[in-house]
C-alpha cells in the first residue's frame, strides 16, 4: 500500500507539513504502508491540480490548495485562497471522510496539522514540537526583528533558504524523511544543506545590494522589479531590513518558466495593515493569505506581470 504525499513545494511549511503528516499516517493510520512525495507549485492563472499526480493508493496534499479529485484522500490546508476552481468549497462542505481540513486563520499548516492528528487521532506530536514551532515562526513570519529573518544565523532559517531556492525535485523528499528524525541543527550541519547554504548566503548578500539599489518607498510601499535578473525566490523581509517604516512590499521576479508578482506586509507594523492582500492576488489569479500573497505568470507575460504589480502597488499606496 502506497501513499503518495504530495506538498507546498519550495517551502518550509510545505516540507514540515509533509514530515508531521508521514510520521503521523505511520504511526496512527498504516504503518505498512510505503510513503512517495511530490511537491506542487501553483501555476499561472490558477489551473486545477493535474489528476495524473494521484497515484497513489492513497493520495494526501498538505499546504496546498483544495483539489475535487476523487483520489484526493488527506487534505490540510491554511490559505485563504484554498478553493480556486468553481466548486472547490462546495465539494469540500460536503466531504465526509473527515479526512480533510482547512482553517485559514492558522499561521503554518504544520501545526494546524500536528493539532488535528493529535485531537483526531491520538497522534504525538511532541518528537517534532522543535519542528512545528519553526514551522509556525518562519509561516508566521514570527520573527523577533527583520534583522533576525534577514541574516539567517538560526539553523532553521538556513534550512528554510535551502528550501525555497531549490528545484531538484529529489532534494526536498529526502530533506521530509530527514526531518521526521532529525533536530534542525544537525539537518543544517549536513553536507547537503551547509554546502549549497554557503552559496546561497553569498547569493543574499549580492540580493540585498540588488534591493537596496532597485527599490523606491513611496507612501509606506516598497517597490522593485527583478524580472531581468532571473531571481524568481528572495528573502521576503529584505525590504523591511532595508526599510523598517514600510507598511508593504510589491516586487516582480522571474524564472525560466515562471514570471511571478509578491505581495507582502511588514510582519512588524500589522497594525497599519489595511488590505486583504489574498483577496486582491485573487483577482489576478493568485492567492496566498492576507498578509502575503503571490500571483504566477507564464514566462512569457512578465510584461503583464509588471503591469498588474504596478496597479497593486498604486491600490496600496492609496
Amino acid at each position: 500500500m502506497e501513499i503518495k504525499i504530495l506538498f507546498h513545494d519550495s517551502c518550509f511549511d510545505g516540507a514540515a507539513s509533509a514530515a508531521v503528516f508521514s510520521r503521523f499516517h505511520a504511526e496512527r493510520i498504516r504503518p505498512d504502508a510505503t510513503q512517495s512525495y511530490q511537491g506542487l507549485s501553483h501555476a499561472a492563472g490558477g489551473q486545477p491540480i493535474d489528476e495524473a499526480v494521484f497515484t497513489g493508493d492513497e493520495n494526501a496534499i498538505v499546504d496546498f490548495r483544495y483539489s475535487q479529485s476523487d483520489r484526493l484522500t488527506w487534505w490540510f490546508d491554511h490559505h485563504r485562497s484554498a478553493f480556486q476552481q468553481s466548486g472547490d468549497e462546495e465539494h469540500f462542505r460536503r466531504d465526509q471522510s473527515g479526512r480533510k481540513f482547512h482553517d485559514p486563520t492558522r499561521r503554518s499548516c504544520t501545526k494546524f496539522l500536528a493539532e488535528i492528528a493529535a485531537q483526531r487521532f491520538g497522534f504525538d506530536p511532541k518528537p517534532l514540537a522543535e519542528l512545528i514551532e519553526w514551522a509556525d515562526i518562519i509561516d508566521g513570519a514570527q520573527f523577533e526583528s527583520p534583522r533576525m529573518a534577514v541574516e539567517l544565523a538560526e539553523p532553521a532559517l538556513q534550512l528554510m533558504t535551502v528550501l525555497e531556492a531549490n528545484r531538484d525535485p529529489q532534494y526536498i523528499p529526502r530533506i521530509i524523511r530527514e526531518m521526521q528524525t532529525t533536530s534542525l541543527s544537525k539537518l543544517a550541519s549536513q553536507p547537503h544543506v551547509r554546502e549549497p547554504f554557503e552559496e546561497l548566503r553569498k547569493k543574499h548578500q549580492h540580493t540585498i545590494e540588488l534591493v537596496r539599489r532597485k527599490a523606491t518607498l513611496e507612501r509606506g510601499v516598497v517597490f522593485f522589479d527583478l524580472g531581468d535578473e532571473e531571481l524568481y525566490s528572495i528573502n521576503k523581509f529584505i525590504s523591511y531590513y532595508l526599510y523598517p517604516e514600510a507598511q508593504y512590499t510589491v516586487w516582480v521576479g522571474c524564472s525560466g518558466q515562471r514570471a511571478k508578482v509578491s505581495i507582502g506586509s511588514n510582519p512588524w507594523k500589522q497594525e497599519g495593515r489595511r488590505h486583504d492582500l489574498a483577496r486582491i492576488a485573487e483577482r489576478y489569479g493568485g492567492g496566498g493569505h492576507p498578509v502575503v500573497a503571490a500571483i504566477s505568470f507564464p514566462v512569457s507575460e512578465l510584461k503583464r506581470a509588471r503591469a498588474a504589480a504596478a496597479e497593486i502597488a498604486a491600490e496600496l499606496r492609496r
